[in-house]
């Protein structure tokens, strides 16, 4: 039986090396898992917020009586839904673009609120991926939303 108990024995070196094996499998494999869902969700916020920002401002602002009073419900409308998302409201842009020009000519076009005016609301908010340094901001999500006017308006 000692024999067997010393054959047994030749292996006793590697005691603890379960624990270093585990270690360097959770810092290769674990942390950079947890940093890329991390930033896919970041990216992720900015797309709903960008979505949802331009849904809420097109609802607001077509809903309006005047364009100055649309103008400041279409702004806190995208404020409190960027917020909804935890996005820092100060990365937000809200401009308009006439139908079928597309978000690229936002900014150019100032809705006048006419009955069954057409227009599109873009929102683009600057998606930040954590950990990355604040120069690198290009990822940015775009939401749009068409707004038609009713042609029918009490006045």
């Amino acid at each position: 039986m000692r024999w067997l108990r010393a054959r047994l024995a030749i292996g006793d070196d590697e005691g603890g090396s379960a624990i270093v094996e585990f270690v360097f499998i959770a810092l290769v494999v674990f942390l950079p898992l947890v940093y890329i869902v991390a930033g896919f969700s970041a990216v992720q916020r900015g797309v709903f917020a960008s979505t949802e920002a331009a849904r809420e401002a097109g609802r607001a602002l077509g809903t309006a009586p005047d364009p100055v009073t649309g103008q400041a419900r279409a702004e806190a409308a995208v404020r409190i839904a960027v917020e909804d998302q935890s996005v820092q409201a100060t990365d937000v842009v809200l401009a308009y673009a006439p139908v079928g020009a597309g978000c690229e000519a936002a900014g150019s076009y100032q809705p006048s609120l006419t009955p069954g005016e057409e227009f599109t609301v873009c929102v683009t908010v600057t998606v930040r991926v954590p950990l990355l340094p604040e120069f690198i901001d290009a990822n940015t999500a775009t939401g749009e939303f068409v707004v038609e006017r009713d042609r029918y308006v009490d006045r």
